[in-house]
């Protein structure tokens, strides 16, 4: 008799997941439908009558399943005349492999089962989300003929709301489902939609669709930063679709007739590419400085005059100087005859660009004659200089020249240009600089005192006002030079880095400023009782004076800003008490008020370890990485910002400031045009205003562009034969490594033997 012993150190087994586990009839039949021959199938279900047809592996893989992997046509037919047969997310396997006919087959039993089922969304499904319809799987795959397969079935793929939408439709969607799943079915479609071969289906120009996703990609990404990644990698991938789709273009017909589109940009302004604008405004850097783009427009910039391309940088600098002594003959030539072969010469861009520098050089001049007066004898008042109506010219051109630029661009577009914003500022300071002269000369008049010593005058006297006012408005005028390094292939990077350094700065002069206020609201009345008080030491006679460093706020915070640049002195936290009486009278007594010096040596240490070591080393950190983002896409971001530069000079007016205030035929013919289609409008055209777009002409009825069509079914077809090919050569270089491989295998058990 054997007798059974309990093993003392046996656990009992806890309960596992609950997952499906095959048994060896279900096995056996996973193994007949993955050998593939029906008949077998049908004798195992004739054998067994009883057998759950449905059952599923651990992973949720049915026989259906096995047979749509295997593209067992004839298995899936058979499978799917069982009565109990379910096809659960079949179909959409189908779908995902691009097997039309199998597809085909299951979307039939669908409706056999219930009308319209093929149309509603899986659930419970292993491999994809709920809800996940058929459209949304072959879209999200690429699957160019699948999606042509569902759509003529009336497959529908509506584009999701963005993460910021709150209609009545997205808070019935939040409402029903918890935030996480409707995210994730946002993004899940969103992959699905931003596929080429779904837009290239469902847009007639699917360069637009790729901006418009895009752009609201990015808008999602920093709205929604839990998914931000997700959403900027689509954003990325379906910009690089459109600057692949511009790549296969072979002409320079091609590329100008999709940059002449202007569905979705509707501005006042003729410009001859408004689609590049689109592009600008949407910052699709990549398409923008792809070279075919460029080739155009920089063939629009010379406009023939190929000379100029060739030309040295010293060469180009001469060409300019000598402009600033024919300005005159150019304003001359362009009033008298607008159409004459040498005013269209001077009306291209890059003698535009040529007349705007030697113009604003002058002025430049100008601006240093001005700050540059002998002040030792000046009056109160304000200069009595010819300079000072020189400015009062120019500063009106460039007033209306930025107004100019305001109504072709638009608001929206213009006040989103850092450079247009310094400009602005640049003029504020100068007229806020006239309006002090002005104010000094009417004080002058009506309170004398015109002849008074400069020591003697008020602190806000409005001619030292003016003057300080009139410093910051010359130093932007002379930084403004910088846009011009835009154009430069050695300066304009450095340009570049330069501003987004500044954009780091500005983002940690938030921490700062926190953390100065912090330090200095602490401190700030802590050594008041100690102001000015002096030390006298008894043998040396040295004075010791208490430094004014945490008497009160305004001290406090010059005392740690300036620690930021290490020039605050050490002795900042000393605490200096005057000598008190002694026992006799040559006696003095020191005190010390050690507590109350620990803690401002404490806080003065605190701040300085804070904010100098810790953040301040951040901050340059922070700007050597944007210095090396900027250098590794060095030609992409330096191109888009020389194209920003190229666009502004074509906008502009062929006569430069101050010229540009003089009425010429060029720049009349748009009023005129605007005023004539407003007083009497055609059918087809309307003159428009609005807060977005200014003034605007707007084209009611457009007549659809046979020759726009005709190249971008060019360019679609030439992009999936493109990626095509470069599948198959994946698929070459990794056939032929797997045969280097298995050559290596079999020489080396033929070496063994």
């Amino acid at each position: 008799m054997t007798e059974e012993f309990e093993d003392p150190f046996s656990v009992p087994r806890e309960s596992a997941v609950i997952i499906p586990h095959l048994q060896q009839l279900e096995k056996d039949f996973f193994e007949l439908v993955g050998y593939g021959n029906v008949a077998d199938v049908k004798d195992f279900l004739e054998i067994h009558p009883d057998f759950n047809i449905n059952v599923m592996d651990f992973q949720g893989v049915t026989a259906l399943h096995i047979a749509v992997r295997d593209r067992n046509l004839p298995m899936v037919e058979y499978l799917l005349t069982h009565p109990y047969i379910d096809p659960g997310d079949a179909h959409l396997h189908a779908i995902r492999d691009g097997e039309i006919r199998i597809t085909q087959v299951i979307l039939n039993k669908l409706n056999q089962l219930s009308p319209g089922l093929e149309y509603a969304g899986v659930t419970q499904s292993a491999d994809f989300p709920d809800e996940t319809t058929p459209l949304t799987v072959a879209a999200q795959y690429g699957q160019f003929e699948m999606i042509n397969f569902l759509r003529n079935r009336l497959h529908m793929l509506p584009k999701p709301h963005p993460p910021s939408c709150n209609c009545e439709t997205c808070k019935s969607e939040r409402e029903k489902y918890d935030l996480l799943t409707t995210e994730k079915m946002r993004i899940f479609i969103y992959k699905a939609v931003t596929n080429p071969a779904f837009i290239c289906q469902t847009v007639d120009d699917p360069i637009l669709e790729a901006f418009n996703l895009s752009y609201e990609l990015r808008n999602a990404a920093n709205f929604d930063r839990e998914f931000y990644y997700e959403y900027r990698s689509l954003s990325e991938a379906v910009s690089q679709f459109a600057t692949d789709l511009i790549g296969c273009a072979r002409t320079v017909e091609e590329v100008e007739e999709i940059l002449k589109q202007s569905t979705g940009f509707a501005l006042s302004s003729k410009f001859l590419y408004p689609r590049l604008l689109f592009a600008l405004h949407n910052k699709q850097r990549s398409f923008v400085a792809h070279p075919n783009i460029q080739q155009v427009i920089s063939s629009k910039w010379i406009e023939g005059w190929y000379e100029w391309k060739i030309m040295t940088p010293w060469m180009k600098c001469l060409i300019v100087i000598l402009r600033m002594f024919t300005l005159f003959v150019v304003l001359v030539v362009i009033l008298v005859a607008p159409n004459s072969k040498k005013s269209k010469f001077w009306q291209s861009p890059v003698n535009k660009f040529i007349s705007s520098t030697a113009s604003y050089l002058w002025f430049l001049l100008i601006v240093f004659l001005q700050s540059n007066i002998d002040k030792s004898e000046q009056l109160r008042g304000p200069p009595n200089t010819v300079y000072v109506w020189l400015l009062i010219v120019y500063i009106t051109s460039f007033s209306w020249g930025l107004i100019r630029l305001c109504i072709i661009h638009g608001p929206k577009r213009f006040f989103a240009v850092p450079w247009y914003w310094f400009e602005m500022i640049m003029i504020f300071l100068f007229i806020l600089t006239f309006l002090y002269w002005i104010t000094a000369a009417l004080d002058v008049k009506i309170n004398g005192q015109l002849e008074l010593e400069r020591k003697y005058w008020n602190t806000y006297d409005p001619t030292l006002i003016a003057e300080g006012i009139y410093c910051l408005a010359t130093i932007m005028a002379f930084l403004k030079l910088l846009y011009i390094c835009q154009l430069d292939y050695h300066l304009g990077p450095l340009q570049l880095s330069l501003v987004k350094m500044i954009k780091d700065v500005l983002k940690f002069i938030i921490l700062f400023t926190i953390i100065i206020l912090a330090f200095s609201a602490a401190t700030c009345r802590l050594y008041q009782y100690y102001e000015d008080m002096v030390q006298i030491d008894d043998e040396s006679k040295i004075k010791t004076q208490q430094v004014n460093s945490f008497i009160n706020f305004p001290t406090a915070l010059k005392t740690f800003f300036w620690a930021l640049f290490c020039m605050s002195p050490i002795e900042s936290a000393d605490v200096i008490i005057e000598n008190l009486p002694g026992e006799t009278e040559n006696e003095t007594i020191i005190n010390h008020h050690s507590f109350t010096e620990l803690i401002g040596y404490i806080s003065f240490a605190g701040f300085t370890f804070i904010s100098v070591i810790m953040i301040l080393n951040m901050l340059i950190a922070c700007m050597s990485n944007t210095m090396t983002k900027v250098t590794e896409n060095v030609l992409v971001e330096w191109t888009f910002g020389r194209t920003e530069t190229y666009v502004d000079f074509m906008l502009t007016t062929t006569l430069p400031p101050p010229f540009n205030i003089i009425p010429t035929y060029v720049g009349i013919q748009p009023v005129i045009e605007y005023v004539k289609l407003l007083l009497k409008p055609p059918p087809d055209k309307r003159a428009r205003w609005d807060m977005k777009h200014c003034c605007y002409i707007e084209t009611i009825t457009e007549d659809k562009n046979v020759k726009f069509s005709l190249v971008m079914a060019q360019l679609v077809q030439r992009y999936f034969r493109q990626k095509e090919k470069e599948m198959e050569e994946n698929e070459i270089d990794k056939l032929t490594k797997e045969i280097v491989e298995l050559r290596n295998l079999l020489r080396d058990a033929l070496t063994t033997i």
